[in-house]
């Protein structure tokens, strides 16, 4: 019996010397010697490789594999377009990605513009940065039909197992956008000073209900002329008391600041101590179509969704 099988895989982490040793033992054993590895921490290219180097003695492999016992925390990132969603999360994993496994799923309607963007940083190994492209508004994408990006979400997983943090980008849209908490177990909104200082007491769904809200770009706020810690005062307003952060990726302090809270957060999950919220549906808002447009609203009611 081999436990702790992924030390006989060139992508294992641990005890990569000795990975041939034990491919020569299986291969000098007797046909009727059965072999049982097991481990709980292979991906599934570790897998692959491991079921190979068993083969190497010529006999079948047969392999089961579970679910893991431990998933991700699926961190959502919402807010308007412009806002600095993207730099929000090349922040966080510059900052973690030396204490967290840390996987990244963007949405775009029709490009993957922003994945583009957060590989050519270098914040993560570029495998580890996927793209949704949703061909909708993007809010339909994480919480209307999450099928795409829950799957996109569950291959990230499998692929790279065991991460300790997946972020899932929602595309630009507006003050109301909320994740389905079947796609996300939490939920960071983004509102930026460069938006204005008073959106943040304009309230909404995604306002109002996110686990944080994040007032981003603080640094800019003397050339838009904004009062941060009035713009800060009304959003926690607007929240009830609940968090708000002001950020800017050139104040240490404020980086700090998030990643004590995305800290918090994966050990709340852990810990099964945080219970995911449903921020409640996105409000009525008005499409453009070509003939002239129509109210789209989330109420679940009968003939609640498209009104024209």
């Amino acid at each position: 019996m081999i436990d702790e099988a992924h030390c006989i895989s060139d992508w294992g982490h641990d005890f990569r010397p000795d990975y041939r040793r034990i491919r020569s033992l299986i291969e000098q054993l007797p046909a009727s010697v059965p072999v049982l590895a097991t481990t709980a921490t292979a991906n599934s290219r570790v897998v692959k490789d491991i079921e190979e180097q068993l083969a190497s003695g010529g006999e079948d492999v047969f392999t089961i594999r579970g679910a893991l016992a431990r998933r991700s925390l699926r961190l959502g990132v919402a807010g308007p377009v412009g806002t600095g969603k993207s730099s929000l999360i090349a922040t966080i994993c510059r900052a973690m990605s030396g204490e967290l496994q840390i996987g990244v799923i963007t949405n775009d309607i029709y490009t993957d513009e922003d994945a583009r963007f957060l590989r050519s940083a270098g914040v993560l190994p570029a495998e580890r940065i996927r793209a949704v492209e949703t061909g909708a508004c993007p809010h339909t994408a994480i919480r209307d039909d999450v099928t795409t990006n829950l799957l996109a979400v569950e291959d990230l997983e499998a692929d790279f197992a065991p991460l300790d943090l997946v972020l899932v980008e929602s595309g630009g849209d507006n003050l109301t956008a909320t994740f389905s908490p079947a796609l996300v177990d939490a939920q960071i909104f983004v509102l930026d000073v460069a938006g204005g200082g008073d959106v943040a007491r304009k309230g909404g769904p995604g306002i109002a209900r996110a686990d944080l809200l994040v007032i981003n770009k603080i640094d800019l706020a003397p050339y838009v002329d904004v009062d941060v810690e009035l713009m800060v005062a009304d959003a926690t307003a607007a929240r009830e008391g609940g968090p708000v952060l002001a950020l800017s990726r050139k104040q240490q302090d404020t980086i700090d600041a998030l990643s004590a809270w995305v800290r918090a957060m994966v050990a709340r999950h852990r810990a099964g101590s945080h219970t995911p919220q449903d921020p409640g549906p996105m409000a009525p808002h008005f499409h453009a179509d070509e003939e002239g447009g129509y109210i789209h609203s989330h109420d679940e009611a009968p003939g609640a969704v498209h009104q024209h």
